[in-house]
């Protein structure tokens, strides 16, 4: 009985000793961290309809109207540049907890794209060619618990698990536009450009990393981590902030390629289900106010992707 008294005793002090050790070579500390990332998609997934176009990629024969080719376009918004700045308080040797602030700028993206559709045949037959192309930019925060898992040589080792909370950002979508006769040679009519502005609705992702710092002095080292993030959102609202024909400004004015220019055609409020008390040309034809915003049903982008961050870290 004495000698487990003497061992519980000893394993006591022995665990109190490691524990005090600990607490004296790490003690509780701020850092700070400014990093660059580069991520690759993962997850693609189909583009939603932009503007009533599938999001296709369709190329017309000579005559317009037959389909020679179709190709769905899939995606993910989750390739792109990220930068941010990360404070972090490391509670224990090997348990700390971190909040960044991101600014990410994602790749274009295709969405959508025609190329010699007929959409006229009077007075003339008139072609198409265009595509429409898609960018987020964003702001997030990405509260995350750490675990470090021990220096070595200078090296250290951690794993973060961690929630990410977009703040402000947006999806524009930017759509080209060719119009133009082909006989008796191909003849440009018009030129037409519009930015889309779609905004999110409120969403949280998921992410997880695995980093290693080293040491270049006593507050100053080099970290690199490779990360995965996970979320999509849904749009809220979408407006269309530029339209322009053959370079001239017609946001707010009908023209041939764009007869409707009144205020649902511009802005777009987007819900989970269209009724028949809908703001919607589909759903409630006789009640549809050309004053107010169209309503449309909301669609989702994925922007999941894994990422390579390199930057310093300064401890206080």
């Amino acid at each position: 009985m004495k000698k487990h008294l003497l061992l519980i005793g000893l394993m006591i002090c022995s665990m109190t000793t490691i524990a005090q050790t600990e607490s004296a070579d790490k003690p509780e500390s701020w850092y700070f961290k400014l990093g660059g990332s580069y991520f690759i998609q993962t997850a693609a997934t189909e583009f939603p309809i932009v503007n009533g176009q599938a999001p296709n990629t369709d190329v017309y024969a000579a005559n317009g109207t037959t389909l020679i080719s179709r190709e769905t376009n899939h995606g993910s918004f989750g390739e792109g540049f990220r930068s941010g700045l990360t404070a972090g308080y490391r509670i224990s040797t090997r348990l700390g907890v971190e909040m960044g602030i991101n600014y990410y700028s994602s790749a274009d993206k295709l969405m959508v794209e025609t190329t010699n559709r007929l959409i006229a045949t009077s007075p003339t037959n008139i072609f198409v060619t265009g595509d429409a192309v898609g960018k987020i930019r964003a702001w997030d925060l990405s509260p995350s618990l750490v675990l470090f898992l021990g220096e070595n040589k200078g090296f250290e080792p951690y794993t973060k698990v961690g929630v990410i909370v977009p703040i402000h950002g947006d999806l524009t979508i930017e759509t080209n536009r060719e119009y133009y006769t082909v006989a008796p040679t191909r003849t440009t009519v018009a030129k037409t450009y519009a930015e889309d502005v779609v905004k999110p609705n409120p969403t949280l992702g998921f992410m997880a990393a695995i980093g290693t710092s080293y040491k270049l002095g006593k507050k100053l080292a080099l970290f690199a981590e490779i990360e995965y993030r996970n979320f999509t959102v849904h749009g809220d609202t979408k407006e269309t902030t530029v339209f322009t024909e053959n370079g001239v400004d017609k946001l707010h004015t009908a023209s041939t390629f764009r007869p409707d220019a009144s205020y649902s055609a511009i802005h777009t409020n987007y819900v989970d289900k269209l009724t028949t008390s809908s703001n919607s040309k589909v759903t409630n034809s006789a009640g549809f106010d050309n004053t107010k915003a169209t309503d449309d049903i909301s669609s989702y982008v994925g922007i999941s992707g894994v990422g390579l961050t390199f930057g310093l870290r300064y401890s206080l």
